[in-house]
């Protein structure tokens, strides 16, 4: 599938190194541990579901998620590099993961750059989100 000369595939496999430098060139890399190899490495492991968009074999967007594939999906990071973005890329991204998984809900947390984006690809904001950082934090008693 190409648009613009962008070829937009699902990847079973991508490798840290080139996923770290779009995270970089997306401002991504901000909030993510790309000082951390062997860190990234597990990321792309364990997530089930990656759909990149590349421009003559470079890296230039990638969503990157964790899904059951019938009910939950929930998309750890959506990065477009800078100099590709607003040309469409991240809500191509968005829409080749729902279709890999067109019965599950797509869910994400906007990193807070990207929070007035998402409305305009179309995803409602669902403000019943919670976050839990440090188990430590817990309010249970063991």
């Amino acid at each position: 599938m190409s648009l613009s000369g962008i070829e937009y595939q699902r990847e079973l496999t991508l490798n840290a190194d080139e996923f770290v430098d779009v995270l970089k060139r997306s401002t991504l890399g901000e909030r993510r541990p790309i000082n951390d190899l062997d860190r990234i490495q597990e990321m792309l492991q364990n997530a089930n579901l990656i759909v990149t968009a590349r421009k003559d074999g470079k890296l230039v967007g990638v969503a990157r998620s964790l899904t059951d594939f019938s009910f939950c999906t929930y998309m750890s990071d959506l990065a477009v590099d800078q100099e590709y973005q607003k040309m469409g890329i991240g809500v191509r991204l968005i829409k080749e993961t729902k279709r890999h998984t067109p019965q599950a809900k797509l869910i994400l947390l906007a990193a807070p750059a990207a929070v007035n984006y998402y409305p305009k690809t179309g995803m409602s904001n669902f403000p019943h989100c919670f976050l839990l950082d440090d188990i430590n934090a817990l309010n249970i008693k063991d």
